[in-house]
């Protein structure tokens, strides 16, 4: 009976938290129906006329070919350069190897606002213009340990007896690692890609510091639009980015288990 009170009150206290964190959203959900352009909850009416602000107002529109073309080239390159820092560190010794992790990890643990700042005065030092390459850079840097994590796991899942096997076949290293490790890595790579587009779609402290009027990506258009409206826009537009991330996750743990990429299946 004890254990089992235990178990009904640990579940209890896991759903009290998620309707915690939730509650924000669904209140700012909520308010993105309402007929007023005041902040009402709850709204005293219905209206969908702020979803149809939210998708045609130019600065938004600009902000979300910018934010999608950032988050292209970003997750794209941290894919390729967290695969192999990954693969470097699990299946390698070498002098240094743990300063390499620590760094390629650090942004865990450093504030995206103290990266941007770094980013910005690095531009400026070198002259360099806040151009799109500049934004990119800094969404590799944010980006990268979540793919190392990713790719590292699912290393950690892969038999190494595969590996032997294929190599005294008289496959080269390359080969292995092309007919044995990547399609294994498969998940592994898409919930890392998948991860670091999210990441990098939404990242809003860092990107403020790096992008100009012509480079802005959608977090900044957003916030540049609080400073001059308070109207329920911002709620519709917020309402309609957490429902692509839901989706985005959800196809994630559909096609790809999410379970597979977050942890150690097999223990060695």
């Amino acid at each position: 009976m004890r254990d089992k009170a235990l178990r009904v009150l640990y579940g209890l206290l896991i759903a009290a938290t998620l309707v915690y964190v939730a509650l924000p959203s669904f209140v700012v959900v909520i308010t993105a129906f309402s007929d007023k352009a005041l902040l009402m909850f709850p709204p005293s009416g219905f209206s969908l006329k702020w979803f149809e602000r939210a998708i045609t107002y130019e600065d938004f529109r600009k902000g979300l070919a910018n934010g999608l073309i950032v988050t292209a080239w970003a997750s794209g390159i941290a894919l390729v350069c967290g695969t192999l820092a990954a693969f470097a560190i699990e299946r390698f010794e070498f002098s240094g190897k743990r300063v390499l992790e620590s760094v390629l990890l650090s942004p865990l643990v450093i504030p995206h606002f103290t990266l941007g700042v770094a980013m910005l005065i690095l531009a400026s030092e070198f002259n360099i213009a806040r151009t799109f390459s500049l934004v990119v850079v800094c969404h590799v840097i944010l980006v990268l340990p979540f793919v190392m994590r990713a790719v590292y796991v699912s290393l950690k899942n892969i038999d190494p007896a595969l590996e032997r096997a294929a190599a005294s076949l008289g496959a080269s290293p390359l080969t292995v690692f092309l007919r044995i490790d990547l399609p294994l890595l498969a998940p592994g790579l898409a919930g890392g890609w998948l991860f670091a587009a999210i990441l990098s779609f939404n990242e809003f402290t860092a990107t403020l510091f790096v992008t100009g009027q012509r480079t802005q990506t959608l977090p900044v258009a957003m916030y540049t639009y609080v400073r001059e409206y308070a109207d329920p826009t911002m709620a519709a537009l917020s309402s309609m980015l957490i429902a692509a991330t839901v989706l985005f996750l959800v196809a994630a743990n559909r096609w790809l288990g999410l379970e597979r990429i977050l942890s150690i299946e097999h223990a060695r």
